[in-house]
């Protein structure tokens, strides 16, 4: 699908750092941006993360839970509050959402890849309906997952032939280690993979290491791919436009 971006929204753009609480500013935000996408012509698919950050207020607890039952307790809860909130924000803009949960074996298993991969098409081929996707992680234990949204967002961008994915984060892209300042354009992304530094907020799971592998097992299947900032998600259109400085650009190989 030539024209279709995958946009994949982290934990730690989608809740508040201080609860875990999802932050309604920042889901406004991201809505209004994929729906000017939408708008002018962009097929549009939402990966996103936060259903056990959403859920975590529901059970008092003051960070991310450890136990795999609690964390699928949260997600539980918090799946339900994140699609609301996103039917109530996307229906202002006249588009529906479709909800698409997966598990590691809905991607690894040729029949099950096949109906995701046929569902997925039917929906995009929708004008009007953002597909919504995030790990089925109420049921997913170890080996059922796919290992994180990062990774999730890469595995549907290649099954769909995409041609862009934006992975959003908490920073404005890739940062040199000798500068700290922000690399615009990656030609090989084996050579910056030394890096990441491999920080996780309290509600949130990946990294930028998992960045730079879900990076570069999209840009060997030809997606090009940024890293931005998902606290400013109006940058989107600028950096499918092509503007220098809103993102790191991983070029397509």
């Amino acid at each position: 699908m030539e024209s279709l971006t995958v946009i994949k929204a982290g934990t730690g753009v989608l809740t508040r750092a201080s609860d875990g609480m999802l932050d309604g500013a920042a889901l406004v935000r991201l809505v209004t941006a994929i729906a000017g996408l939408v708008e002018q012509g962009h097929r549009c698919l939402l990966v996103s993360s936060g259903a056990v950050g959403a859920g975590v207020s529901a059970f008092g607890l003051e960070g991310y839970p450890s136990d795999l039952t609690t964390k699928q307790a949260c997600a539980a809860v918090g799946q339900a509050r994140l699609m609301h909130t996103y039917e109530s924000l996307f229906r202002n803009f006249d588009l529906a959402v479709a909800q698409v949960l997966l598990t590691a074996s809905d991607l690894q298993t040729p029949e099950r890849r096949e109906y995701v991969s046929n569902t997925l098409r039917r929906l995009l081929a929708e004008p009007r309906i953002v597909p919504i996707i995030n790990e089925n992680d109420s049921v997913a234990v170890e080996e059922l997952r796919v290992g994180d949204n990062d990774m999730l967002s890469s595995h549907v961008a290649r099954l769909l032939g995409a041609k862009t994915l934006v992975l959003l984060t908490s920073v404005d892209g890739l940062l040199s280690p000798e500068t700290n300042e922000l690399v615009e354009e990656v030609p090989d992304v084996d050579a910056v993979l030394g890096f990441a530094k491999d920080e996780r907020g309290r509600f949130s799971i990946g990294g930028m290491a998992s960045k730079l592998q879900a990076v570069k097992n999209s840009v060997d299947a030809g997606i090009t791919v940024h890293i931005a900032h998902g606290r400013k998600p109006e940058r989107l259109a600028g950096i499918m436009s092509g503007e220098k400085g809103l993102s790191t650009r991983f070029d397509a190989r």
